[in-house]
């Protein structure tokens, strides 16, 4: 009798402790279907780029970057496209990272909330930093050329929805988050900024400034508390 590898998979879904663990991450999955269907396209068009040339990747993300040129051409078609690629092709510790803190945030705050704060940061940093970036080219020290500066990513609405999750955490744990998520990504800015280190800056903040869609949240998680009762399962 032959053993394949399918036997081998089928003996092991049907153990318990397997089928446990895999209905336990299908629930996370299904409590936040916004952060999930986001990743899934974003695993989408990262294998397309690896099936692109060097050359053709970088022209085909131009056209869809937030870069001055084609955010005076097509304003709305770009801050939508920019957030669906991944400029270096790692889709793996954007999985990580989604798990630990967009899927936390969609759960706490709802679907729509949380679409809400990661539009925000994406698109009110994207602006704030394309007209730093405007600046410096009228006062020359950016060269014209820089109207093309490839600008797709996730990592403004990321950088947001971390600022965010502050409110989540119970005071006074809550405060030294407060200070380090800023701190983090102001020492970029002190030690020679680039448009994009505005860009993650001006984020944060508009996170932080998220206060008013935290309310009726109010239960928020203490990091020294265990237990079976988790505040992501909170309705209000």
């Amino acid at each position: 009798m032959w053993i394949t590898f399918r036997t081998i998979l089928a003996g092991v879904n049907r153990l318990p402790r397997f089928s446990g663990a895999r209905r336990a991450v299908w629930t996370y999955v299904r409590s936040a279907p916004g952060t999930y269907v986001w990743l899934g396209i974003l695993f989408v068009t990262t294998v397309a780029l690896h099936h692109m040339s060097p050359e053709f990747e970088r022209e085909f993300l131009r056209q869809r970057s937030t870069n001055l040129h084609e955010l005076s051409r097509h304003p709305v078609r770009v801050l939508i496209a920019s957030a669906m690629w991944i400029d270096g092709g790692h889709w793996l510790p954007y999985a990580l990272l989604y798990s630990v803190f967009h899927a936390r945030a969609e759960r706490w705050l709802g679907t729509v909330r949380w679409l809400v704060v990661c539009g925000a940061a994406h698109v009110l940093a994207t602006l704030v930093s394309e007209g730093a970036l405007l600046k410096a080219i009228r006062d020359g020290v950016a060269p014209p050329s820089s109207v093309n500066t490839l600008d797709v990513g996730v990592s403004y609405a990321l950088a947001g929805v971390v600022a965010v999750l502050a409110y989540r955490i119970r005071p006074p744990w809550r405060y030294p988050y407060l200070v380090l998520v800023p701190a983090v990504f102001a020492v970029p800015l002190a030690t020679g900024p680039t448009f994009t280190d505005v860009g993650h800056f001006v984020a944060v903040l508009v996170g932080l400034a998220c206060l008013p869609l935290v309310r009726g949240r109010e239960r928020v998680r203490n990091p020294k508390e265990t237990g079976a009762t988790s505040p992501d399962n909170v309705r209000p």
